[in-house]
């Protein structure tokens, strides 16, 4: 990738070229503010942009694709972003740790160990997935620790997420169990009301109950 594709790519033209540099291994572009060792990679279509921040690429990692590292994010270890993915704000990514996809991974969330966050997932906030954890799909996950992979279930309607602990989310209504179903397993009046207004069937509104059910049963 050329400096001019660079700028086109990040829309912005009036970035001058003495602020960056093509890292030695790959020769993917980096900002001259940002701190990526020599022992990473990045290839030649990613970035690592210091524009707000200082972001760090350390150990063995490896920046790949079309992915972008930038502002405070640090990947370390033999962690792999790759594909699509964007590592911003104070995020981690470390260990064997896998972003990929079109996955982002932002604000304060750490992913670690041999945790993966591939497709369109998000992981954001304090949220925390480690261990042998999977997040994919369009999977939302924010605040607290994950250490195994929060159930994901692709509806008739709508795709279902346990995007946070206690929670269920549900295309853009993100509300706690209990909200969902009553303690018969029935959707909630407030719930039921959501799903009329969406033109849901008898047969949807059972299945989705189901669906809340084994959240309420194995969900976090």
């Amino acid at each position: 990738m050329t400096f001019n594709e660079l700028k086109t790519k990040l829309y912005q033209p009036e970035l001058k070229e003495a602020d960056w540099h093509q890292h030695p291994k790959g020769g993917g572009w980096v900002s001259n503010d940002a701190n990526v060792e020599a022992t990473a990679f990045i290839n030649e279509n990613a970035i690592v942009w210091a524009l707000y921040g200082k972001p760090r690429v350390s150990g063995d990692a490896r920046v790949s694709g079309n992915a972008r590292v930038s502002g405070n994010a640090w990947v370390s270890g033999n962690a792999q972003v790759s594909g699509d993915a964007r590592v911003s704000g104070n995020a981690q990514v470390s260990g064997n740790a896998w972003v990929s996809g079109n996955a982002w991974v932002s604000g304060n969330a750490q992913v670690s160990g041999d945790a993966r966050v591939s497709c369109n997932a998000r992981v954001s906030g304090n949220a925390r997935v480690s261990g042998n954890a999977w997040v994919s799909g369009d999977a939302r996950v924010s605040g607290n620790a994950w250490e195994k992979s929060p159930l994901f279930i692709i509806g008739t309607s709508y795709a279902l997420t346990n995007c946070k602990k206690g929670f269920v989310q549900v295309g853009c209504e993100c509300r706690k169990f209990d909200e969902w179903i009553d303690g018969e397993g029935k959707l909630t009046p407030d719930a039921l009301a959501l799903a009329k207004r969406h033109s849901f069937t008898a047969d949807q509104i059972a299945e989705y109950e189901a669906y809340f059910q084994l959240f309420k049963k194995i969900g976090k």
